[in-house]
């Protein structure tokens, strides 16, 4: 890296590029090994720039989470997308003009609406696949699989527009997020995959090419074998955070982004240090971490990046632009006002969401969409 601190105001997302390019790298081979195809989920970077590192990976199918996503990746590019967030009935004309643009792929997690937007299929400039969403415990949206009745009416009507292409099935385990080390993973994983694949011998009545789709950074980081899957989408990966070291997918020398924060006041007595950073930039987000609900870490600065995260330095507490840090006694006397700190997210999505550009090798990168 490269960054001139001098030129720093306010908070400031800082993008370290050989960090996110090795993550990258590590993934899509991983994919490989596993013998699924890489479509990883765009929503955490949300950038055309780092979309261009995915390329050079050799990615050219990617996931993201909304049509107004989708189309801006579409200008970036990008002809393979799959929109992993449930149909969207007042967005139907956005995605029918979307259709003559790129292959989509949209999700539904009921007949209804897929239905309704059939009807229009008249519209659609080319064939549109439709994923069913699997719950597989994550009980967020979707379909069991005990809901047998349903699945038929929506591979039915798929059939029956003839521009609505089913191609399968697809879940989330977003319930890995709460699991802490491999073997939680797997379990929750295992469980999860079983359940999908009992779907395919259900349903696949074709040639086997309907497609098992599976996308969380936790079991895409760790799980060995991803046997009778398809495809994987994780995303978070390509930042990562405090809460993946948190869950066991990485280390703390693995997270590529890290919140430029200037120190703007000290609490003598309380041993606290705020800072210009708060929930607007890192969001609310927290995680129990060494016995403490935090909701950062805390690096030192340097022209070539940060350091690792601090022993007993942590932000305790945020406010809309406030971040309040507990510091030691010794660590609270070399803070002063003006310093910049390094904050490491607990979610990197969240935080990237918030601050909507970054800093990459001491240049501001093209606005996130």
């Amino acid at each position: 890296m490269n960054i001139n601190l001098d030129n720093i105001r306010r908070p400031t997302l800082l993008v370290d590029e050989a960090i996110c390019k090795a993550n990258i790298h590590w993934m899509a081979e991983r994919a490989k090994k596993l013998g699924v195809k890489f479509r990883p989920h765009f929503k955490t970077h949300q950038s055309g720039l780092i979309g261009e590192w995915f390329r050079e990976e050799g990615v050219r199918a990617i996931t993201v989470a909304s049509v107004s996503m989708a189309r801006y990746f579409i200008e970036k590019g990008w002809e393979d997308i799959t929109i992993a967030f449930p149909l969207n009935l007042r967005e139907s004309d956005e995605l029918i003009e979307l259709s003559g643009k790129a292959d989509l792929n949209i999700l539904v997690t009921m007949s209804e609406p897929l239905e309704s937007f059939g009807q229009k299929f008249y519209g659609i400039k080319r064939p549109v696949g439709v994923f069913v969403k699997i719950d597989t415990g994550y009980h967020r949206t979707g379909l069991t699989v005990s809901d047998n009745e349903e699945i038929e009416i929506i591979i039915n009507t798929c059939r029956k527009h003839s521009l609505l292409t089913f191609k399968g099935f697809l879940t989330h385990t977003g319930h890995t997020y709460n699991a802490r080390g491999k073997d939680e993973i797997e379990m929750i994983s295992r469980a999860a995959f079983n359940l999908l694949k009992s779907l395919k011998v259900k349903f696949d009545s074709g040639p086997g090419d309907l497609i098992l789709s599976v996308g969380d950074t936790p079991a895409c980081s760790l799980i060995d074998s991803f046997a009778g899957l398809d495809e994987m989408r994780p995303g978070n990966f390509v930042f990562y955070d405090v809460m993946q070291t948190v869950i066991g997918s990485c280390d703390t020398s693995r997270i590529a982004v890290c919140l430029a924060c200037p120190v703007v006041s000290k609490e003598q007595s309380r041993k606290e240090v705020a800072i210009y950073g708060g929930a607007v930039h890192l969001s609310k987000e927290s995680v129990f971490y060494q016995g403490k609900t935090i909701f950062g870490l805390v690096c030192r600065l340097s022209p070539q990046g940060w350091s690792e995260p601090l022993d007993d330095c942590y932000i305790s507490a945020v406010s809309q632009e406030h971040g309040v840090i507990k510091v030691s006694n010794s660590v609270f006397e070399t803070f002063k006002p003006g310093d910049l700190l390094g904050i490491l997210p607990v979610h990197s999505c969240l935080t990237a969401q918030c601050m909507g550009n970054y800093m990459i090798n001491g240049e501001l990168a093209e606005p996130q969409m």
